[in-house]
């Protein structure tokens, strides 16, 4: 077992040493270094519909108490990550392979999110509706939905979670967490936080059942969990974070039985850089976007839409700037980039590569030869890469998300030829314009220009803040998680008339007998 400072956040009956594993446990590794970190043994199908009937119970009462005390209990929690703030965040780069700088700032966004909620828990607002009868009033209000499902990904191992559920916690959910077989330890630490806070507190005494059930956490194969989670009738929400292919796996089961899905899918993002743009901006937020988490955010920038004017001035600062960037061990201070997952996604890398070759790209920097040049090391290390695309063209692999360092460098001649290149691609979830042109950022703004569900003008495509809906169009799944009103897809509208007269009009004056 691990002895850093994060040890006592793992402990749990279903970690175990890496050597007392079985056939039944999933070892995790640390991506930088290969070694095990711990094993966790997977739940069966028996013990995750017992999590599910203890969590559909304790929902009964759950959603009776009243949403500023649930707003207690998620302020509680947020102080909580507040205290362990450090530990968890060098558990996240020690699992995921986060720069321990990326790894804090992601514990920071549970804090915030966790703030966001409490603030919304006095803020459920429904609508008063005038009503077309005398003596009738109308009103909109929403109500509680069940118990939710909440499946994440490794990139960010905890703070998709706490976007679910601090904001479903409030709303008067409970719920289940499946979170990624790769970074089984940052979920059991996180659960282990809030556990901790509802085991200590007196606003929610449920007279039966464990109010630790209110965040459940299940952890198994597809076949013992992942499946029968999106297939299960008790569970009116999937909120699921991952790829394109998986999220259509659960549009596909969640909507075949009508029940409601969240999706938060790939991003093939891109940024125009317009020639008057402020080229130092260009610079400092492309190289973020690229290069921050390996590459390996759903917001990474993975195209980049250059002016003709500028291009040579943008690659040749680029080129400069990846050279200033140190890879290595995440927990280093120093480091700016760490791992890759796993040895898979080093492959995938690979083999975009060999396909961009074969599509007539040039390699500018790292490249294949950037992947060889660690590969006698420990850990799944690789170099950002940067690779320029023939002018005119719109290769295959351009239009695909690999999850790795890649940035594709496209030459554009205006901004017509830009936002035809920038949409025409599945996916639309994050995108950007460096700009100085008030006409070039609105039209950019408007319905005729990007057609993701982030757009921002001169900064990157990654760093979204936690108080706008964050999601995407097309492929990405049309989800949306977070702030803003994203709150309501964790609960039911209910459309209620009240008649305080003592006659019976019927609506659109219809007259019945």
């Amino acid at each position: 077992m691990t002895t850093t400072t994060f040890s006592s956040l793992l402990e749990h009956p279903w970690v175990v040493d890496p050597s007392d594993a079985t056939d039944s446990h999933t070892i995790s590794y640390n991506p930088a270094t290969g070694e095990p970190i711990a094993a966790v043994r997977r739940q069966t199908n028996e013990e995750y519909n017992d999590q599910v009937a203890r969590s559909n119970a304790i929902f009964k009462e759950w959603r009776m108490l009243p949403a500023p005390k649930r707003g207690e209990l998620v302020r509680r929690i947020g102080n909580a990550f507040r205290e362990y703030e450090r530990p968890l965040g060098e558990l996240v780069a020690m699992e995921a392979g986060k720069i321990i700088a990326e790894g804090i700032g992601e514990v920071v966004e549970c804090i915030d999110i966790a703030d966001f909620a409490v603030g919304l828990s006095r803020q459920l607002y429904g609508l008063t509706i005038a009503s077309e009868r005398p003596r009738h009033a109308m009103m909109e209000q929403w109500q509680p939905l069940g118990t939710i499902g909440i499946i994440s990904a490794f990139n960010f191992p905890v703070a998709v979670w706490a976007w679910n559920s601090m904001l479903a916690a409030v709303c008067g959910d409970t719920m289940i967490w499946k979170p990624s077989s790769t970074t089984p330890l940052t979920a059991i630490a996180m659960t282990n936080v809030a556990h901790e806070v509802m085991r200590n507190q007196d606003i929610f005494t449920p007279e039966h059942g464990d109010p630790c059930d209110v965040f459940g956490l299940v952890f198994g194969s597809r076949e013992e969990v992942g499946e029968p989670l999106l297939a299960d009738r008790r569970i009116p929400l999937i909120s699921a974070t991952g790829s394109c292919k998986m999220g259509r796996r659960v549009g596909e089961v969640v909507g075949g039985r009508l029940a409601k899905s969240l999706l938060e899918l790939g991003g093939n993002n891109a940024i125009i850089i317009m020639d008057d743009a402020d080229l130092d901006m260009v610079i400092r937020g492309t190289l973020f976007g690229a290069v921050g988490t390996a590459g390996q955010r759903c917001t990474s920038t993975r195209r980049l839409l250059c002016h003709e004017s500028v291009v040579d001035e943008v690659t040749n600062g680029l080129l400069k700037a990846y050279e200033q960037v140190q890879i290595g061990n995440p927990l280093d201070d120093s480091t700016l980039m760490g791992p890759l997952i796993t040895e898979y996604a080093v492959e995938d890398m690979r083999n975009a590569l060999v396909q961009a070759k074969e599509e007539g790209c040039e390699i500018l920097c790292g490249g294949i030869e950037g992947i060889e040049r660690w590969a006698d090391r420990p850990g799944n290390f690789v170099e950002p890469t940067i690779v320029k695309v023939p002018r005119g063209t719109q290769p295959e692999v351009t239009k695909d998300e690999t999850f790795a360092p890649i940035l594709y460098i496209f030459t554009i001649s205006d901004l017509d030829e830009a936002l035809e290149m920038h949409n025409n691609v599945d996916q639309g979830l994050s995108s950007a314009i460096f700009t100085n042109s008030m006409r070039s950022a609105g039209r950019f703004l408007s319905p005729e220009g990007s057609d993701c569900g982030i757009a921002n003008v001169n900064i990157g495509t990654s760093g979204a803040e936690i108080g706008g809906a964050f999601g995407g169009e097309k492929d990405t799944g049309g989800g949306r998680e977070s702030g803003s009103d994203s709150w309501k897809v964790y609960m039911r509208r209910q459309t209620c008339t009240t008649n305080w007269s003592d006659e019976m009009p019927l609506a659109q004056g219809i007259e019945f007998g």
